[in-house]
This record gives C-alpha cells, sequence and structure tokens, in this order.
C-alpha cells in the first residue's frame, strides 16, 4: 500500500505538471480584449490595432469588445472579475492612472489587481494657444500669464481629461491664475480656440491637424521632441523640467495570471512595435511607438498615478 505522503507528492507533482502543461498550450480558445471606451475613440482604435497582432502569432482569434463607461472603470471593474488565465486582456489607456486620484472609492486596485503587460503607444499634448496671444515660446508665454492673473481662459475636452489635467498642473508649474472651460469633446474645444473663444489648450498632435493653421504651437508635453513635428520642442525645453503629461495605451491582464503568459504576451507586443509597418501605423495615428517590458510599464504606471495624484489633490478636481 503506497503511503499517504507518497500519494501527496505525487498528486502535487502530476498537479504543477498540468498547470504547466496548460500554460505550453495557450491559448486553446479564442481571447477577448476589453476597452473602456465606446467604439471609434482613440482607445478602441488602439485595440483593434494590437489586437490582430497578438491573434497572428497565437493562432487564436482576439475579440475587441466595448465596455464603456465612467472613463473606463466599468471596464476595470469586469477585469478583476475575470479568471487569471490569460483569456481576457485590458485595453487601458492613461485614465487608469488618473482614476486611482480621481475617484475616491473605487471596486478595484489599479495597481494591485492588474499585471502590466507592454505599453506600446503614447500620445503627448500640444500646448497651443490663439494667435492674438502675444507670445511665440513656453518662455513668453508664462510671462504674459504672470502678468495677466485670472484674465486667461483654456479649453479642454471635459473635466478629467487629460487635456484638464495638463491645464492644472500647468497652474500649478508656473503658480499662475486663469480659468478652464469644458467642452463637450475635443473638436469643440478647439473650435473656441480657433476662433478666439478661449485663450490657450492642450490637444494631441491628430486631432489639432485640422485646425492648427489659425493657432500657434509652442511646445509639447513629453520628454522628447516628437517625431510627428520634431520642429516644436518641449515645456521641458521651454523652461519647465519635469512637465510631463501624457496618453498612453497598453495591454493588462487580471492580476494571478501565470508569468509565462504574461511574458508571451509582452513578447509579441514588443516585436510587433519593433517592425517598421506597425511603427508607421502608430506614428499615423498621432502616437509615439513603445517596445518595452513589463517592468517598464509597471514603473510607468506607479509614476503616472504619482504625478496626477498631486495635480489632482491640489487641484480639487472632482470627476
Amino acid at each position: 500500500m503506497k503511503h499517504p505522503l507518497f500519494s501527496a507528492a505525487l498528486a502535487v507533482m502530476f498537479g504543477c505538471a498540468g498547470v504547466a502543461l496548460a500554460q505550453d498550450k495557450y491559448p486553446v480558445k479564442p481571447i477577448r480584449m476589453i476597452v473602456g471606451y465606446a467604439p471609434g475613440g482613440g482607445s478602441d482604435i488602439m485595440g483593434r490595432l494590437i489586437a490582430p497582432q497578438i491573434a497572428e502569432v497565437l493562432g487564436q482569434q482576439v475579440i475587441v469588445e466595448n465596455r464603456a463607461g465612467q472613463a473606463q472603470n466599468i471596464a476595470a471593474e469586469y477585469i478583476v472579475r475575470q479568471p487569471a488565465d490569460g483569456y481576457t486582456l485590458f485595453l487601458s489607456s492613461a485614465a487608469l492612472g488618473v482614476n486611482a486620484t480621481l475617484y475616491p472609492k473605487l471596486n478595484y486596485d489599479p495597481v494591485k489587481d492588474f499585471i502590466p503587460v507592454a505599453v506600446f503607444a503614447s500620445s503627448a499634448n500640444l500646448l497651443l494657444t490663439h494667435p492674438s496671444l502675444p507670445a511665440k515660446t513656453v518662455k513668453e508665454f508664462v510671462a504674459v500669464v504672470r502678468k495677466n492673473p485670472g484674465k486667461l481662459n483654456y479649453s479642454s475636452s471635459g473635466s478629467g481629461s487629460t487635456q484638464h489635467l495638463s491645464g492644472e498642473m500647468l497652474k500649478l508649474f508656473i503658480k499662475g491664475d486663469f480659468t478652464h472651460i469644458p467642452y463637450k469633446g475635443t473638436g469643440p474645444s478647439l473650435a473656441a480656440l480657433a476662433s478666439g473663444e478661449v485663450e490657450f489648450s492642450f490637444s494631441n498632435i491628430p486631432a489639432a491637424q485640422p485646425l492648427i493653421s489659425r493657432m500657434r504651437v509652442l511646445g509639447i508635453t513629453s520628454e522628447k521632441r516628437s517625431t510627428l513635428m520634431p520642429e516644436v520642442p518641449t515645456m521641458i525645453e521651454g523652461g519647465l523640467p519635469g512637465f510631463v503629461t501624457q496618453t498612453w495605451y497598453g495591454v493588462l491582464v487580471t492580476r494571478g495570471t501565470p508569468q509565462p503568459i504574461v511574458n508571451t504576451l509582452n513578447s509579441i507586443i514588443v516585436k510587433a512595435v519593433q517592425r517598421e509597418d506597425f511603427r508607421n501605423r502608430i506614428l499615423q495615428m498621432g502616437s509615439d511607438p513603445i517596445a518595452e517590458s513589463p517592468e517598464y510599464f509597471r514603473k510607468m504606471l506607479a509614476e503616472e498615478i504619482e504625478r496626477w495624484g498631486k495635480v489632482i489633490r491640489a487641484s480639487g478636481i472632482k470627476p
């Protein structure tokens, strides 16, 4: 008769082998990619851009599923309730870092409940002014703001957006005094700037392009100059060290997902971004391609939460 301890050891051994076998065969069924916004938006477009790249390598369909609402909180809450098996991916935007502080109560933890897989694109904002404003550089703009406390207005696509938060960050950086005017979307926000309803605004490059001839571009909020508009200096070059804001797009999975699956997905996304054709497609979307490790994404998310947390708390912004 077999000793009970021997039987238990066999059970553990074969159990572990079963888990390893299951991971080796991943995936054996279609994968879902959850997007927290409606079809047609930036996150949806980026999700539908990266999903076929993953599907082609894994040999399984990757279905993009939209669960819009509450600045992607609905999608995030849904993801954390799914099995940690790599069959439900979260296509997240910069809202994950913003929501950590913007919403006082969340039914998930942006850090503890997810494993970052890969961030593959980021898009910075341009600082745009109406031509009537007597400033042609960031330094000159700051001087104008300080000489006119409370007299200037800036537009955004809505409260809590990165455009809004970029303005509030600027207010903190230069100890300025100006007023936020929220609009229902980036289009109306930029139309207000072009018509002179407001004096300045922040916007990503693709959204600004149709009206950019009616505005003045002073700076960009990325760490280094954009490949799309290399002639535009960064806000850092304009005399504001540390002024960096971005909208990013990345893939995460539920906490507990086996590391081999995380590594496999990261490798697929990184190799896709390293291909010239795919990099060009990201650039055409107005974003800069990123090909980095899960550790890079984890560090970046922590920095985003800290950066936006300071701005939100100091400004008293509410969702």
